[in-house]
C-alpha cells in the first residue's frame, strides 16, 4: 500500500499545469488498476500541500470534491490554469488529459513499473 501511495503522489507531482489526470488513470499507472477510490483517499487532505491535487478529476471529466468541500476551490484553480469547463461542468478529456509519456519520460521506465 505504501509503494502504491508513493507512486500515485509521484505521478500527481508531474501533472503539468493546465492538464488533468483521472483517478482511475492514476490507479492504473501506479500499478493498482481498479483502485480509483483508493487514489481519492490518498489525495484527500492534499489541499494544504504543494502537490497539484486539483489536476485530478473523475473519468467523466468532472470534479468530485464538491462533497468534501473543495469543489469550488478545485474548479477555480483549474480555471486559473486554463482548464475550461462546459455548461455541464465537464472538461474535454480528449484535449486536456495528460499521459506521462507525453513529456518524454516513458511511464514504465520513469516509475519503475
Amino acid at each position: 500500500m505504501r509503494a502504491f501511495r508513493e507512486r500515485v503522489l509521484a505521478l500527481v507531482a508531474r501533472i503539468p499545469e493546465g492538464r488533468v489526470m483521472t483517478y482511475g488513470q492514476l490507479a492504473t499507472l501506479a500499478g493498482g488498476p481498479g483502485n480509483a477510490r483508493q487514489v481519492g483517499f490518498i489525495l484527500n487532505g492534499l489541499a494544504q500541500t504543494d502537490l497539484p491535487w486539483q489536476r485530478v478529476i473523475n473519468a467523466q471529466g468532472r470534479i468530485s470534491t464538491y462533497g468534501v468541500g473543495f469543489g469550488e476551490l478545485q474548479r477555480g484553480l483549474l480555471e486559473r490554469e486554463g482548464v475550461h469547463f462546459d455548461d455541464a461542468g465537464r472538461v474535454d478529456l480528449a484535449r486536456v488529459q495528460w499521459w506521462p509519456e507525453e513529456d518524454g519520460a516513458g511511464q514504465q521506465g520513469h516509475l519503475g513499473l
